[in-house]
């Protein structure tokens, strides 16, 4: 199975934290609360996440609860993946 926790992690730094160690980047690290991920940076997410796994995510889906963490991103993927 892919290695979701990784492929976000590593969008993550790339995209929003370059310079950042991956070692800080924990699957728990709040990322919207705490202001790592703004609007604009949830939506870019929303899109990689559904271009790298072939889902759709709806609009009320794209919470705070679903894009927090990388655990929770993952979650989401894998329910929509089945």
């Amino acid at each position: 199975m892919e290695n979701i926790k990784e492929d976000l992690r590593q969008y993550i730094l790339d995209e929003f934290l370059p310079g950042e160690s991956a070692s800080n980047l924990k699957d728990d690290t709040p990322l919207r609360s705490s202001g790592i991920l703004d609007s604009v940076a949830t939506l870019k997410t929303v899109t990689f996440v559904e271009e790298r796994y072939g889902i759709e995510v709806e609009a009320h889906e794209a919470s705070v609860e679903n894009f927090d963490t990388i655990e929770a991103i993952e979650a989401l993927v894998k329910s929509k993946k089945g």
